[in-house]
């Protein structure tokens, strides 16, 4: 009995935490409103792509970035030791757009693991303050992106996280990747918008150049595959140098992975750098996480065991409706509204999805990034 009223605790305990993180963080994504910018010059800005063999995806997916409706930008290409036609292409690209430029790298960096190295060349290339960050597999959502992204450097922003969805195609594995990367992007831009900001998108995020040079941030990991990104932002970013940009012309669609091992594989490799947040970071998302775990776990023992199946039952309900809730509109504001309904399933399958990514905290990826 003794057992029991400790677990019956531990699920009240773990259904107010999780109630919680929807109601203080979560919900500020489904009530986003999104404030008309005032009028002021669009600067130029710099657009970075690392490109490791990509010879097909900067076919399909260049000219969209080139063709911007925006005054005056360059996109920097830094082609980081292709073996496939990838120089070959930008070649022909360079030739209709002059505000292209490429660098060759030919010799794989020592120091810096992943495409650290490559995206620092890209940096030290860039002409303008303000950079975009993107990668060759991805296709903006209109021709307004950067208008869009660079309309939320406002007074003293120096950081603009935006939203990268991937593509939809059928099959349960396309809405697992789907799900979980509407998943992450609730809390990076719930925590950001809560003046909590702990990681960014390289898919689509843009920063001060400045901010790259002062910091220094990659020498601080240098073995790591990834953290060109999160860990970056975990770095720099401050509850007032930081805004989030999510109108639907600002998306920057993804092409998502194709096998469940393809997918595994790139999931992995990202949370490896979970472990090097900061320490305040790593609680709110631990305490998350493992509440969500307990909330679980004592419900099932407590529907088999327990005397008190009702009241349990209406708990277990009251945190999903507060899921629904704040999930629909949500889901609609970040164009993933065809996952509604899949949302009772992927919540149950996200412990099993914790339980496979923990190993990656403790052994990071030290392979080629591609």
């Amino acid at each position: 009995m003794l057992l029991l009223n400790v677990i019956l605790y531990v699920f009240y305990i773990a259904a107010a935490i999780q109630v919680f993180y929807y109601l203080f963080f979560f919900s500020r994504v489904a009530w986003y409103k999104n404030k008309t910018a005032k009028s002021f010059p669009l600067t130029p800005v710099s657009v970075i792509i690392c490109a490791k063999n990509e010879e097909e995806n900067l076919r399909n997916n260049l000219q969209a970035i080139l063709d911007q409706n925006y005054p005056a930008f360059e996109v920097i290409v830094i082609n980081d030791n292709s073996t496939d036609e990838t120089m070959n292409v930008l070649f022909d690209f360079s030739y209709k757009y002059s505000n292209l430029v490429f660098r060759n790298l030919q010799q794989e960096s020592r120091g810096l693991m992943g495409k650290k190295y490559a995206l620092t060349i890209g940096l030290k290339a860039a002409k303008n303050d303000i950079v975009i960050l993107t990668d060759a597999d991805c296709m903006p959502a209109s021709k307004n992106w950067l208008r869009e992204i660079r309309l939320k450097f406002e007074e003293n922003k120096e950081i603009v996280l935006g939203y990268a969805p991937y593509k939809k195609f059928p099959g349960f594995l396309n809405k697992c990747i789907r799900y979980e990367t509407f998943w992450a992007a609730l809390h990076y831009l719930s925590f950001a918008m809560a003046k909590t900001p702990y990681m960014g998108v390289g898919r689509n995020m843009a920063y001060k150049r400045k901010l790259f040079f002062n910091q220094n941030v990659f020498v601080k990991t240098p073995e790591l595959l990834s953290g060109d990104d999160d860990l970056f932002i975990n770095e720099i970013a401050t509850s007032r140098n930081t805004k989030i940009q999510i109108t639907p012309e600002s998306f920057m669609n993804s092409t998502p992975k194709t096998t469940w091992d393809e997918w595994f594989y790139q999931k992995k490799r990202h949370i490896s750098t979970g472990i090097h947040y900061k320490l305040r970071h790593q609680f709110l998302l631990g305490l998350q996480t493992f509440s969500l775990a307990l909330f679980y776990l004592s419900f099932i023992l407590l529907i088999i065991y327990s005397n008190k199946q009702i009241e349990i039952l209406g708990i277990f309900g009251t945190r999903y409706l507060i899921m629904a809730l704040i999930f629909f509109p949500s889901m609609r504001r970040l164009k993933e509204f065809d996952l509604f309904i899949w949302f009772p399933i992927m919540d149950l399958l996200l412990p099993l999805y914790y339980y496979l990514m923990t190993p990656s905290l403790l052994k990071p990826n030290t392979r080629s990034w591609k």
